[in-house]
C-alpha cells in the first residue's frame, strides 16, 4: 500500500496525518491543481455535492448514499472548511482524493476557502488546536488560491459556488481571472463565490456585503449567451437539501445536514449520468453513535 493510500484510510478514519504528510500533500495538490482552467471540464456521468463544512460524518454519509469515490466521479462546489468540527480531515480527505483520483474528482473554490474567512470561522483554530501550530492552515489557504472557480459538465451545466457578477456574461471572461490570490472584497471572481439568486429582476445588493443577488432574467440571459442548460450552485442553507430556480434553470444543492449541529435541514447530491438526467439524492446527518467526539486541545510542545 502506497503512503497516499495508507494516508487515505487514516483519514477515512477521521484520524489526522502528520504536519510533513500534509505540506507533501499540498505540494502534490498544487501540481494537479494549478493545470486546471477557472472553468474545468467535467465529464458525465458525475454527482455534484454543496457545501460541507467540515461535517466530516456526515460527508461520510454523502459517501454512503452517493458511494465512494472512485467508484463515483464528485463534483464539490466548496466550502469544505469552518463552522463544523473536522475541517482538517474533510478537506485533507477531499484533497488525498484529488491527488489519488484527480480525474474523478473536481473541487472548486468557495467562499470560504480564504485565510480572511478561516480565520473568524473555526478553520485557523482548529489547525492550530490539532497540530500545534499554524503551518498546516499556511499549507491549506495556499492551496485555496490554486482551485478552479467553477467547472463546467457536457459544455450544459456551469457550477460555481456562490453565483454570477455583473462583471461577466460569458465563460471566456471567467478563464481570464487570474485566480491565485486570496479572495478580493470585490469583482469577479468575489461575486462567483459569494452571490445568491433571488426572486428578483436584474442584480440587486446582496446583504451578504459582498457579492450581489440576481435575478431570473440574468440567469436566462447568462444561460443563452453561453449555451448552457442549467446553473448548479450551493452557497445557502436549503432546509429540503436542494432548490431549483427561475423554471429549474438554476439549482441550489446544499450538502451539510443539520448544518452547525442544530438547524435540523436534510442534506441532498445531485447526480448527473451520461445523459444529463437528474436524480437528486436526500441523506440526513449522521447518528449520534457514528460521530467521533471532537479533539482536545493536544499540549504545547514547550510542555514535552
Amino acid at each position: 500500500m502506497s503512503d497516499l493510500d495508507r494516508q487515505i484510510e487514516q483519514l477515512r478514519r477521521c484520524e489526522i496525518i502528520t504536519e510533513r504528510e500534509v505540506r507533501a500533500l499540498c505540494d502534490k495538490a498544487r501540481e494537479i491543481l494549478v493545470e486546471e482552467s477557472n472553468v474545468q471540464r467535467v465529464d458525465a456521468p458525475v454527482t455534484i455535492c454543496g457545501d460541507i463544512h467540515g461535517q466530516f460524518y456526515d460527508m461520510k454519509e454523502l459517501f454512503k448514499v452517493g458511494d465512494d469515490c472512485p467508484q463515483t466521479n464528485y463534483l464539490f462546489m466548496g466550502d469544505f472548511v469552518d463552522r463544523g468540527f473536522f475541517s482538517v480531515e474533510t478537506f485533507l480527505l477531499l484533497l488525498a482524493l484529488k491527488v489519488r483520483y484527480p480525474d474523478r474528482i473536481t473541487l472548486i473554490r468557495g467562499n470560504h476557502e480564504s485565510r480572511q474567512i478561516t480565520q473568524v470561522y473555526g478553520f485557523y483554530d482548529e489547525c492550530l488546536r490539532k497540530f500545534g501550530s499554524v503551518n498546516v492552515w499556511r499549507y491549506c489557504t495556499e492551496i485555496f488560491d490554486y482551485l478552479s472557480l467553477s467547472a463546467i459538465i457536457e459544455d450544459k451545466i456551469f457550477c460555481v459556488h456562490g453565483g454570477l457578477s455583473p462583471s461577466i456574461s460569458t465563460l471566456d471572461q471567467i478563464r481570464i481571472i487570474n485566480r491565485q490570490q486570496e479572495v478580493p472584497h470585490e469583482g469577479a471572481m468575489c461575486d462567483l463565490l459569494w452571490s445568491d439568486p433571488e426572486d428578483i429582476d436584474g442584480w440587486g445588493l446582496s446583504p451578504r456585503g459582498a457579492g450581489y443577488l440576481f435575478g431570473g432574467d440574468i440567469v436566462s440571459n447568462f444561460n443563452r449567451t453561453n449555451n448552457l442548460e442549467l446553473i448548479c450552485r450551493a452557497h445557502q442553507l436549503i432546509m429540503e437539501g436542494y432548490k431549483p430556480m427561475f423554471n429549474d434553470t438554476l439549482v441550489t444543492v446544499w450538502s451539510a445536514p443539520n448544518y452547525c449541529y442544530r438547524c435540523g435541514n436534510v442534506a441532498a447530491i445531485l447526480q448527473f449520468d451520461e445523459n444529463l438526467n437528474r436524480n437528486y439524492k436526500i441523506f440526513e446527518a449522521a447518528p449520534q453513535d457514528a460521530r467521533g467526539i471532537p479533539a482536545k486541545r493536544p499540549q504545547p510542545d514547550y510542555f514535552l
